[in-house]
Formats: C-alpha cells, structure tokens, sequence
C-alpha cells in the first residue's frame, strides 16, 4: 500500500520553481515545446489568464486570446516540461478568481483594466 508522503514526496521532485508569478486578469506569453516528427520547435501563445487550479504537480492555467477574430482558449499544465518559459507581459487588475465572463465580451469590452491605470 502506497502512503501519501511517498506521493507527496515524488511529486515534490516534479514540481518546476524557475516560472514566474502570475494571477488571474495577467496577460502571459507562454513558450511551448512543439514535437514535429524529429524537429522541435518553440511556438508562443500570448493572452489573458482567464482561471488557475492550483493541485500540486496537476496545477494548470487557462489562457485566452483572440487570433483572427476567433477566441481561442489553451490549457496549461503548470509544471510540464514542454513549457519553456512563461513571460508576464501586463499585470491586469480583477476581482474575480475565473474571468469567463471574457468569452462573451468582444472588442474593447474585452479589456481588463492594467495595473499602471490605476
């Protein structure tokens, strides 16, 4: 029988502390590893953080953009190896914890208020 401290104590080993601290509202670049047959290549998704679930080694972020008139939303898991790196372009200030009221916004409706207009 497997204990929780042994689960605990693997999970600790795959968890990645080199990502900077974001919140829901921020608008983040992420790097993410692409496998193409034999190449590798880095392709950046960049938009709004819309919700965290924070689970330990499961922990993801949601992020949204909008590309070509379309939204587009993409699930992260925290603590893949395929992220390169996660970049904070703008910290957006909210008072909500998930923002899918975004999906139904368009244009400048859309926006969500930056820490510097304040």
């Amino acid at each position: 029988m497997i204990t929780q401290p042994v689960i605990a104590k693997l999970e600790q080993s795959q968890l990645r502390s080199d990502l900077p601290e974001f919140r829901v509202g921020d608008t983040v670049r992420v790097h993410y590893k692409i496998v193409e047959g034999e190449k590798e290549r880095v392709q950046v998704f960049q938009g709004i953080v819309l919700k965290r679930h924070r689970a330990g080694v499961r922990s993801t972020f949601t992020v949204r953009k909008v590309s070509f008139g379309i939204g587009v939303e993409r699930i992260f898991l925290q603590h893949s190896p395929r992220i390169d790196k996660v970049e904070v372009v703008s910290k957006g200030v909210v008072r909500r914890g998930r923002l899918f009221y975004l999906r139904e916004l368009a244009g400048k409706a859309a926006r969500v208020r930056d820490e510097k207009d304040q």
